[in-house]
């Protein structure tokens, strides 16, 4: 998986920035900075996601006994016309994803505090 890496050197600044976001996990989370801490853990996790699929390209599964029927994503690709309808519907459907997950986010934010009324 670091052929990749190797061929474009300018993309081993990936793995330094998810150490970086990787350690300042703790550093905000001691300072009481959880929202901060958050955004470190997501920008640790897209960096592994983006590092998996940097390794991997243009595979998206491999295969075993013969790497001549792995699935890559020129033969695994939608006709063009399939692509810009899933274009138009991810450009629609995505803000309302993003609305969903940064109102339960505000609903449910904060510590958990244990009180009499609690259950």
């Amino acid at each position: 998986m670091a052929a990749n890496l190797k061929a474009a050197p300018f993309l081993f600044v990936l793995p330094i920035l998810n150490m970086l976001a990787i350690a300042n996990i703790p550093r905000e989370i001691h300072h009481g900075r959880n929202f901060r801490a958050f955004l470190s853990s997501c920008a640790s996790m897209a960096a592994l996601l983006a590092l998996f699929g940097i390794g991997m390209f243009p595979n998206l599964i491999l295969s075993s006994p013969n790497p001549e029927y792995s699935l890559t994503i020129y033969n695994a690709a939608s006709s063009a016309r399939t692509l810009r309808i899933m274009l138009i519907i991810a450009l629609i459907g995505m803000p309302l994803v993003i609305a969903y997950t940064s109102s339960i986010y505000w609903i449910f934010r904060g510590k958990v505090r244990l009180t009499e009324s609690s259950y």
